[in-house]
C-alpha cells in the first residue's frame, strides 16, 4: 500500500473543500482498501465521509424513497420502507455480500464499487481500465466470468454490484453535490458502458459527492423481486441476476421494469422484456416470450457463451416469480 494522507471530514463543505484539493472520499472502505491494498488504486489522500448527515432513509413528497449515500447495507435492506415498498431492493442487498460486509459498507459506496475483473486488479495485466491504452487481457483471456452486453474493443468487465441492478430496474435518480452546487443525474447515465474510456466509470464530475439514491414512486400495487444466479450460495459474484417489478391491475400488466446484472459492463435494462410485458395478461407462455428479448444484442466471448441461455432462462423463472403463472 502506497503512503496516503487522511481527513475526517463533519460536513459537506469540509468535505468539498477537501476532495478539491486532490483527496478521495471514502465511507465503508470495503472496496478501495482492498484496492490500495493491491495497489490497483493509489490515492495520495482520503477524506472519510463518514460523519456527514448523510444516513438517513425517507420517504419523499411523491411517494418514492430516498435513501441517503451513507445509509448501509444492512440498514437499508432493513427498513421498513425498502422491505414494504421495495423488496427487490432489500433482496439485492441482502445477497451482495456476507453480513459483516454488508454492515460496514454504504449505498454510495456500493454503487461506486469498481469491477471484480482478475484481470483489473491484477497490476501485471493488460488493463485498459486501469491503465488506459495497454489493452484488455480478458478480451482473449479467460472470460466466464466477463460481459456480453455493453463491451467494446477497450473493455468486457462486468459490473458487480446487486444494488445497482435494482435501481436500474426502478429508474432512480443519483442526488450529487459539487463545487458548482446540486444536480441529479438518472442512474441510467450515471454508470457509463466502457466505449473508448473504460477508465471513467461515472458520470461524476471533479469533486462531486454522492448525496442519496432516490427511488420515484411507482403504481400501487406494485409487485417486485431479485434473483441471483450464482455459483455458490455462500459469498460469490453474480453470473446472472434479474431485478423484475411488476405492476398488475385490473388482470393487466400495467408497468413492467426489468434489468439483468452479472453479464452488462453496467446494469443492463431490458427494454425489450418490458415492451413485450406491458398490456399483456401474465401467463407462462408471456414470461416465456418476453424472456426470449432479454440477450438483444449479446457479444459472447469464448468462455461465456453459457451466459446467453443463462440470462433468458433468469429473466423467465423470476417474471415467474413476481408475476405468478396461469
Amino acid at each position: 500500500m502506497h503512503p496516503f494522507t487522511y481527513t475526517r471530514v463533519s460536513d459537506t463543505r469540509e468535505a468539498l473543500n477537501a476532495a478539491r484539493r486532490g483527496g478521495r472520499y471514502i465511507a465503508g472502505g470495503t472496496t478501495l482498501v482492498d484496492l490500495m491494498r493491491e495497489t490497483v488504486e493509489r490515492p495520495e489522500a482520503l477524506v472519510d465521509i463518514g460523519a456527514l448527515p448523510l444516513d438517513k432513509v425517507t420517504v419523499t413528497e411523491r411517494g418514492g424513497l430516498r435513501i441517503g449515500a451513507l445509509v448501509t447495507m444492512s440498514e437499508a435492506a432493513a427498513h421498513p420502507k425498502v422491505r414494504t415498498l421495495y423488496p427487490v431492493v432489500s433482496e439485492a442487498l441482502e445477497l451482495s455480500a456476507s453480513a459483516q460486509l454488508r454492515n460496514m459498507a454504504t449505498i454510495g459506496g456500493n454503487i461506486m464499487q469498481r469491477t471484480r475483473c482478475a484481470y483489473f486488479r491484477d497490476v501485471t495485466a493488460a488493463c485498459n481500465r486501469r491503465e488506459p491504452g495497454t489493452g484488455c487481457a480478458a478480451r482473449e483471456g479467460f472470460n466466464r466470468t466477463h460481459a456480453i452486453l455493453g463491451t467494446s474493443a477497450s473493455c468486457v468487465a462486468t459490473h458487480p454490484s446487486d444494488a445497482a441492478v435494482a435501481f436500474a430496474a426502478l429508474e432512480a435518480t443519483v442526488h450529487l453535490l459539487g463545487p458548482d452546487g446540486e444536480r441529479r443525474i438518472a442512474f441510467a447515465d450515471f454508470l457509463l458502458p466502457p466505449g473508448s474510456t473504460p477508465n471513467r466509470e461515472q458520470a461524476l464530475r471533479q469533486g462531486e459527492l454522492i448525496t442519496a439514491v432516490e427511488i420515484p414512486a411507482l403504481p400501487r400495487p406494485l409487485k417486485s423481486g431479485y434473483l441471483k444466479v450464482r455459483d455458490r450460495q455462500s459469498y460469490e459474484f453474480a453470473l446472472t441476476s434479474a431485478a423484475v417489478a411488476l405492476h398488475v391491475r385490473g388482470g393487466v400488466i400495467r408497468e413492467a421494469r426489468v434489468a439483468a446484472g452479472g453479464v452488462g459492463t453496467v446494469p443492463w435494462k431490458l427494454p425489450a422484456v418490458e415492451r413485450h410485458l406491458v398490456g399483456e395478461r401474465p401467463s407462462d407462455s408471456l414470461w416465456t416470450a418476453a424472456a426470449a428479448q432479454a440477450a438483444q444484442g449479446a457479444r459472447p466471448l469464448q468462455h461465456n457463451r453459457f451466459k446467453v441461455e443463462l440470462l433468458k432462462r433468469t429473466v423467465e423463472r423470476q417474471l415467474r416469480v413476481v408475476g405468478g403463472t396461469k
